[in-house]
């Protein structure tokens, strides 16, 4: 039992980490909490789905078609949306709330498109996986891990290797200075978008791989990716994905003892902790005060 939990623990985790680091990358660049990243979890799965089972593309086809698709939604809303209310000096509320809003409509879209029934990609006899240490892992959780893993390590060989990556560093760390040196800040946020928008889409299509899907499915997803980086350190993509290893290990190890239904809120209980006693979060860095 606790070694399946750990591996459970494990798998959550990783999927954690893809959701998690799209809306770091977001938030670090665009600075403003990006409730909309949800959907485009939810519209990830949901695309694969249309692509895989209405046009009968193969599913290894489809992956890609789906992920791009949820990036090509996620710069729509930066050049519609989010652009035009930065050029205009709003307020990061003003982005939260209009991201807000589009969250709303494009799920009530997709459930009145698809409905609100549990829909799956998955076709063909059920995977029972293999057997690891008295665990069982189907392939599609090793996929996960995998990927969420190898995708952890090309994002950071990204922002500090290529010139895109740099700029985008830059604008996170300081927009009004990376202007003055040059810097085209509003094609840096539109990258960006895309990036966090295409880790959000692919960690909807593996969650719906491996556990089916439902319009709603992308607020949860949201909301534990959120929790990953305030844990782990907003600024610190090693610190997200630890903190998203953590969360996921803690939701599954807490249910050794307690019921299931308490996930979510063994997960809050541990912001609160972090909140209060380390905010910065694993590997974030404290914040000085300034003095007179």
């Amino acid at each position: 039992m606790l070694w399946q939990l750990t591996v459970n623990g494990v798998v959550a985790g990783a999927a954690f980490a893809l959701m998690a680091l799209g809306f770091a990358l977001v938030y670090n660049v665009a600075r403003f909490f990006h409730f909309a990243h949800g959907v485009i979890f939810t519209i990830g799965a949901y695309s694969t789905f249309l692509i895989v089972n209405w046009l009968g593309l193969p599913l290894l086809f489809s992956i890609p078609i789906g992920i791009a698709f949820a990036a090509l939604i996620g710069c729509s809303l930066d050049v519609i949306v989010f652009g035009p209310l930065r050029r205009k000096g709003n307020s990061p509320l003003v982005l939260l709330l209009a991201s807000l809003g589009i969250y709303i409509i494009l799920q009530n879209l997709i459930s009145a498109f698809f409905g609100d029934d549990i829909k799956t990609i998955r076709s063909g006899v059920v995977d029972q996986g293999i057997t690891f240490l008295g665990a069982r892992i189907t392939s599609i959780q090793i996929c996960i891990v995998f990927t969420s893993f190898l995708v952890l390590v090309a994002v950071i060989a990204f922002l500090r290797t290529t010139k895109m990556g740099r700029a985008m560093r830059a604008v996170s760390n300081d927009p009004e200075l990376a202007r003055v040196c040059g810097i085209n800040s509003d094609r840096v946020v539109l990258w960006t978008f895309a990036i966090g928008s295409a880790l959000a889409g692919l960690a909807g299509i593996l969650v719906a791989l491996d556990v089916d899907m439902t319009p709603t499915m992308g607020m949860n997803a949201l909301m534990m990716g959120v929790v990953a980086v305030i844990i782990g350190g907003v600024g610190s993509i090693p610190g997200v994905a630890l903190g998203a290893l953590l969360l996921g290990m803690a939701q599954h190890l807490g249910v050794w003892k307690i019921s299931s239904q308490w996930q979510d809120a063994i997960a809050f209980v541990i912001l609160l902790i972090f909140l209060l006693f380390r905010p910065q979060g694993f590997l974030g860095k404290k914040v000085k005060t300034a003095t007179l």
